[in-house]
């Protein structure tokens, strides 16, 4: 089992405000990047490949069966982009696919859309559904990236629903996102002991991050400026969607840079790296 990363954060930290490190002997952090919907359709590709050009994204989350995939894989070959499976629960594929996946991926769809409690439940009749359309997404990103994926999130997060946990569908040994951090009273003590619940679930068979952030909002200045001061610390992954025009402006001319100082966006294979003294169990 991953031993838990204790974080010797101020206890004094404003709510709703990312920790800051106390400690001076932890060693250097990293901050990675990630854009979703890589291959989503062809504006989500393009705006995702500009940030990554200019060294503001470090790392994709790539969507399968979508109407850009194909040539999202490409270029990421080309490009030597960093890229891992977007697992897509909810959003129907725009791309090619076979009927009996769009039918399993519907009857997902339809539960999980239900109603916000959703993916908490164990729904035991779409078990075989669940586990036919990630099946189906993990050989398909296969077939287009050449690798297995070595890291796995989900689209709307989903990869973190009570179907996809409790049945390990999630590929052994892989990255898999973590949910969202918070400091203390931002969220209520149930949604808190939830989160810390699926985490501890992740992190018996998967390599995660020491925190997980969105990028927006970019305003105030300030909420960044702590995510990046964290970063040098812990392993922080940055959650963006650059198809959103005030996080791509932000990306792509120079606030970001100027904020990050010496700071410089990585892989995720710092994770691995920083993972490497940690025992997994894995039951399989």
């Amino acid at each position: 089992m991953v031993t838990a990363t204790k974080s010797p954060f101020v206890s004094q930290t404003p709510q709703g405000e990312p920790p800051v490190s106390n400690s001076a002997s932890r060693q250097r952090g990293a901050l990675i990047v990630n854009a979703d919907d890589w291959g989503r359709d062809r504006e989500n590709t393009d705006r995702i490949l500009d940030c990554a050009r200019v060294g503001a994204v470090s790392a994709v989350s790539a969507m399968v069966f979508m109407e850009d995939s194909e040539r999202a894989a490409a270029l990421a070959n080309e490009e030597r982009v960093d890229a891992g499976l977007h697992l897509n629960f909810t959003t129907k594929f725009s791309g090619r696919t076979n009927q009996k996946l769009a039918d399993h991926h519907q009857r997902v769809s339809r539960f999980l859309l239900r109603n916000r409690m959703a993916q908490v439940i164990f729904h035991p009749g779409l078990t075989n559904s669940f586990a036919y359309v990630v099946a189906s997404q993990i050989e398909e990103f296969r077939r287009l990236y050449g690798i297995d994926p070595n890291r796995v999130d989900g689209h709307h997060h989903m990869h973190l629903c009570a179907n996809v946990l409790l049945t390990k569908l999630l590929p052994a040994r892989t990255t898999a996102r973590r949910n969202f951090s918070f400091v203390p009273g931002e969220k209520s003590g149930v949604n808190r002991l939830y989160r810390k619940f699926t985490d501890s679930l992740l992190a018996r068979r998967h390599r995660m991050t020491d925190f997980f952030y969105s990028l927006a909002p970019v305003k105030p200045a300030e909420r960044l400026q702590k995510i990046f001061l964290a970063a040098h610390c812990f392993t922080v992954e940055l959650e963006t969607h650059p198809v959103n025009q005030e996080e791509y402006d932000y990306l792509t001319r120079g606030e970001m840079r100027h904020q990050l100082g010496e700071l410089i966006p990585a892989s995720h294979l710092v994770v691995s790296a920083a993972n490497y003294t940690k025992r997994i169990d894995v039951d399989d």
